[in-house]
Formats: C-alpha cells, sequence, structure tokens
C-alpha cells in the first residue's frame, strides 16, 4: 500500500507519540501528506514532559516515503486550531483526512476511581483535550474537508462502544471513562453530517498499546516487552503503534469506506477484514482475549489472540 494514498493530504491532531505518531508514519508510508500537531518540540516540552517531540514525528513520517509537516499547535485553544486549517488551506487546498487523537492519558490519576476523590482540576482538563479539543479541531477542519466528497474523520477512543457500554473499567475512573465513551458520539454525529456530502466519520480504538509511555510504564523497549508478560499476561496481545496506523490507512484507501459510516470499530476487527498485520506479522486482538479471557472468566493463552 506504498502508493495508496498519494495525494491525500491528513491531519493528525495529537502526533507527538502512541498512536497518533503511528498513525502519522503509516499515512506517510502510503504516500500522504501528513500534517501532525502536537505541543511537545524540540524547544518546548509539554505538560506531558517526555522526550518525544512533533518535528521527529514530522521526519519520521517523510522518511517512510510520505511528507511530514510538524506544527505546534495547542488543540484547545481555537484561534491556533483556526491558523491551522487556515494554513492547510493555504499549503494544499484541500485536507482529506481528519485524525483526532488528543486525549491527556496523563491528566489521569490512576486508580482513584470515585469521583468525589480524583483531583477535580485534573479531571477538567481531561475532558477539555479528550472531548472540547476534539470538537474544536473538527469545527474548523470539516468545513475545508467537505469541499471534496471522501472525507474521512476518526475519532481514537479506548474500547469500542459495545465494551465501554458493558463494562467499566474502575480503575481508569468517571473522567477516563467519559472522555473515552463521547468519542462514539462524537463519530455518530460527524458521520450523520459528512454522510450527505459524501463523507464518513467513524471512532478506532487500538487494542493494548505498546506506546512510548506504556513500555516505560512496564520498563521495557521495544525490543524487550516480551519481558513485562509475567507481571501482565495480557499484555501478550499487545500491539504496536503501526497496527492503528495500518488500520487508519486502510480505512482511508477504501473506496467503499462509507460502509463503516458512523461506526465503532478496532484494530483487530480491521486487521481481519482488510488483511493487515503488525510490524511482526501477526493479528493482535486485545478486545477479544479481554473480553472472553480476562473480564469474561474464561481460559485462552494470550499467544492464541496474536
Amino acid at each position: 500500500m506504498s502508493a495508496a494514498l498519494d495525494g491525500v493530504v491528513a491531519l493528525v491532531a495529537g502526533a507527538t507519540r502512541g498512536a497518533g505518531r503511528g498513525i502519522a508514519v503509516e499515512l506517510g508510508a502510503a504516500g500522504a501528506t501528513v500534517y501532525g500537531t502536537g505541543r511537545s518540540t524540540r524547544q518546548r516540552r509539554s505538560d506531558y514532559d517526555r522526550p518525544e517531540t512533533i518535528e521527529e514525528t514530522a521526519e519520521l513520517v517523510t522518511a517512510a516515503g510520505g511528507t511530514g509537516i510538524a506544527v505546534p499547535v495547542d488543540h484547545t485553544d481555537p484561534e491556533q486550531v483556526r491558523d491551522l486549517v487556515r494554513r492547510i488551506e493555504a499549503e494544499q487546498g484541500r485536507l482529506g483526512v481528519l485524525v483526532n487523537d488528543l486525549g491527556g492519558e496523563h491528566l489521569i490519576e490512576w486508580h482513584t476511581p470515585l469521583l468525589w476523590e480524583h483531583p477535580l482540576d485534573m479531571g477538567i482538563a481531561r475532558l477539555r483535550t479528550g472531548i472540547e479539543a476534539h470538537l474544536v479541531t473538527s469545527h474548523f477542519a470539516l468545513g475545508l474537508m467537505v469541499r471534496e466528497p471522501g472525507a474521512l474523520v476518526v475519532e481514537l477512543t479506548d474500547g469500542t462502544a459495545e465494551i465501554n457500554e458493558r463494562w467499566y473499567r474502575g480503575e481508569c475512573g468517571t473522567f477516563f471513562d467519559i472522555a473515552k465513551v463521547a468519542a462514539h458520539r462524537m463519530a455518530r454525529a460527524q458521520g450523520e453530517e459528512l454522510a450527505p456530502r459524501g463523507g464518513t466519520a467513524v471512532s478506532l480504538t487500538p487494542g493494548w498499546l505498546r506506546s512510548e509511555m506504556m513500555l516505560d510504564h512496564f520498563g521495557v523497549t521495544e525490543d524487550t516487552w516480551r519481558d513485562a508478560i509475567p507481571q501482565e499476561p495480557g499484555f501478550g496481545t499487545s500491539e504496536t503503534p503501526a497496527y492503528v496506523g495500518r488500520a487508519v490507512v486502510a480505512l482511508a484507501a477504501d473506496p467503499d469506506v462509507a460502509r463503516w459510516n458512523t461506526r465503532s470499530l478496532s484494530t483487530g476487527q480491521l486487521a481481519r477484514e482488510y488483511g493487515f498485520t503488525d510490524v511482526d506479522g501477526s493479528r493482535p486482538d486485545s478486545w477479544r482475549y479481554l473480553t472472553e479471557v480476562s473480564w469474561g472468566g474464561g481460559e485462552g493463552d494470550p499467544a492464541d489472540y496474536r
């Protein structure tokens, strides 16, 4: 699929690390021009206080075969987002793919699930990043996207609509839950509005993501990630950020992508549908493992879910 998206212009909002970076790079590998935004630059770290930068992401996109363009943007600031979209319009004249991957996983007091115990300022900031910033970005971007048919909006989340309806993950708490569930409704609303104009919107969840932050959490690297399985068996079903990137590429390259409009999707589901794999040639499905084994009480080896 190295030329599948030649001529396509994409905006990955929140491309500094994790899923956003993986999506940006895979879009680039398929030939797209990718505007990657974030607040961590080589000149200044964001409140994540991590080393990854949007400049590095842009360089990886270009090295993969696309054109990577790094733009520092705080997506909770409407003026910055307006300027970003105006820049894309001036430089490209169009925008075909929008990925809203604005999360703020550092804005959660993990294992403090009770609403009255969780730090309120942190929780509200999580909602601003995970909901408000998505809406601000779509507000400005969609007007440019609908000028031509084929627009695709992907709302990144954690868990499918069905999973989030069935299970409440208490270790994450109310603010996390609301932000992740809202992504499904945002995709539904945008899909309804885009459909008459030839566009599509979906929500998409990766499985257990081997992001930079997750690898650091377990004290492993991408080369040694399996060393974390003894302490957390479910990590055996984990996936690289490239996997969700390939899911987005598959959607963007599908001439019949409208069949998915307003749907809630997962990487494992789309891998089966489109036939792509993770970088190691496997097709992990963390959500199937979690619902059937970890939460569902069944028996199964994580290796059987790859």
